[in-house]
């Protein structure tokens, strides 16, 4: 089967089981997830698309989220975008006859669910940075991936007439990502991305170095992309102002104008100065804490990590890692973090071999194995330790041990970072980079992985299983543990069931 036959295929699988075309409300993808916005969430048939070959898990937060993995989402999403506006067009949505007040109670209604599940303002806020900083992953993975191949090229002394052009291709990104930031911001915050583009290009224009603030004189690129959100966001709030009191005669003159003018004048002799510092804090702060705790401060990141994806709150890092390598050309944190995943994968290791007469367990591990490799954890997570209940405690034994390992050799001084944010596991050695030889790196990454693989299996295969777990679990009748148990529920109305053996 032709690869756009396969993922239009998976796209047609997928539509009727969440609903149909007339229940998708929104459309979006990430790195591994299609993130569906559904009117009735009652029309999703679970175990079904959880059946389906091409879908690695499930996941509910405020949108209804199928995981496909890396790649295969970016592909899938776009025939699923045409396939619902071929099913509008045909069928479109019928009009039921209801009243106003019938209509406004319904969407109370829907909206109370949403708020009620998981939108704390803390948690929104998150969302709205990683939405912003999501879109630039390609490119920080096309780039790093780029500027690792021409670092091996000049310390091997090869194509010397090729490697300045790699060297363009690797930085041209981040010469410019605090415009990029600035759009996007500016888009997610409700303005016009433009104007917020336009005024975070204030900060990387050559000229800033003309001017002086604070008795200091700034720099390009200074307060980098926290300066070009703040500035971003600053803008949406001067814009929205000028719409409220321009006339509209003069709205098209005046608002851009005093938009980027206003905006512009705080960013110059106020933002760039604070982010700048906040920035370096930031740089100065990850350096000091990897060089005079690395083991502790490894084991504990390590450690939690997995929790922190959980609720969320792991969203909080991208522009901390964004800020990190723009400054230092990589960020000492995800490989760090990326040790979650090793954990992970030792766990379910220890769960296959601890669970000898559970085949459907063991089938489930088999296939979500090679993703987990990869650094895509959300099948061994939602399928098999999150159920099950310790093993995922387990897991993060073996995510602690393995950022220890790493965290310490940063402490003897040999860095060990990543040239791009999205990938985790294999998928991250192409973008691995240090303060020492490429060799030493990848060695060091690589024994961080084969630490979280054994302290995740050996945690799991001894501590992991109670012995009424065992007695539940290690028969040849029981089913896999469900996605939906991290959830909370298989259905609506069906009542929740905690992990087991906790």
């Amino acid at each position: 089967m032709a690869t756009e036959d396969k993922n239009r295929a998976t796209a047609a699988a997928i539509l009727p089981l969440v609903g149909g075309a007339a229940n998708v409300a929104s459309i979006a993808h990430c790195m591994t997830r299609l993130r569906l916005g559904l009117h009735d969430r009652s029309l999703v048939d679970d175990e079904a698309l959880k059946a389906l070959p091409a879908v690695l898990g499930v996941v509910e937060d405020d949108t209804y989220q199928i995981v496909l993995g890396p790649g295969t989402v970016a592909r899938v999403t776009p025939e699923f975008e045409q396939l619902v506006e071929e099913g509008r067009e045909a069928a479109p949505a019928p009009v039921a006859a209801v009243s106003a007040e019938e209509l406004a109670a319904q969407g109370a209604a829907i909206k109370a669910q949403q708020k009620a599940k998981n939108a704390t303002p803390f948690k929104l806020f998150l969302r709205r940075i990683a939405n912003i900083f999501v879109p630039l992953i390609p490119a920080l993975i096309g780039c790093g991936i780029i500027a690792g191949l021409n670092g091996l090229l000049v310390n091997l002394g090869w194509l010397p007439a090729v490697t300045p052009a790699l060297a363009a291709m690797a930085s041209g990104f981040m010469a410019l990502i605090a415009v990029f930031v600035g759009y996007n911001t500016a888009k997610e915050f409700g303005g016009t991305p433009i104007l917020g583009g336009a005024v975070a290009a204030i900060i990387v224009f050559p000229g800033v170095a003309n001017i002086d603030a604070f008795g200091q004189t700034l720099s390009p690129g200074q307060g980098g992309v926290l300066g070009a959100l703040g500035a971003a966001v600053l803008a949406v709030y001067v814009e929205k102002w000028c719409r409220r009191w321009v006339p509209e005669a003069l709205d098209v003159l005046v608002t851009p104008t005093l938009t980027v003018l206003l905006s512009g004048l705080v960013t110059i002799f106020g933002l760039m100065y604070v982010a700048g510092e906040v920035s370096s804090a930031i740089g100065t702060f990850a350096d000091w804490l990897l060089a005079h705790g690395g083991a502790g401060a490894g084991f504990v990141l390590g450690g939690l990590f997995l929790p922190l994806v959980m609720l969320g709150l792991h969203q909080a890092l991208i522009p901390i890692h964004t800020t990190l390598i723009e400054q230092q050309g990589y960020t000492v944190l995800l490989p760090i973090l990326a040790m979650a995943g090793a954990g992970q994968v030792g766990a379910a290791m220890a769960v296959y071999f601890r669970l000898p007469r559970n085949e459907s367990i063991r089938r489930t591990i088999r296939s979500a194995l090679p993703a987990g490799l990869l650094g895509v954890g959300e099948p061994l997570i939602y399928g098999v330790s999150l159920p099950l209940g310790r093993p995922f405690i387990t897991a993060c034994v073996g995510g602690a041990f393995g950022g220890g390992f790493v965290g310490l050799f940063n402490q003897l001084g040999d860095k060990v970072g990543s040239t791009a944010i999205g990938p985790s596991g294999w998928a991250l050695f192409p973008l691995v980079d240090g303060n020492h030889g490429l060799g030493t790196t990848i060695a060091i990454y690589a024994g961080g992985l084969l630490v979280g693989y054994v302290a995740g299996f050996a945690a799991t295969y001894f501590f992991g299983f109670s012995k009424d777990l065992l007695s539940e679990f290690n028969v040849s009748q029981e089913p896999a543990p469900s996605t939906v148990a991290a959830t909370g529920n298989t259905h609506p109305g069906s009542p929740a069931k905690a992990p087991a053996g906790v």
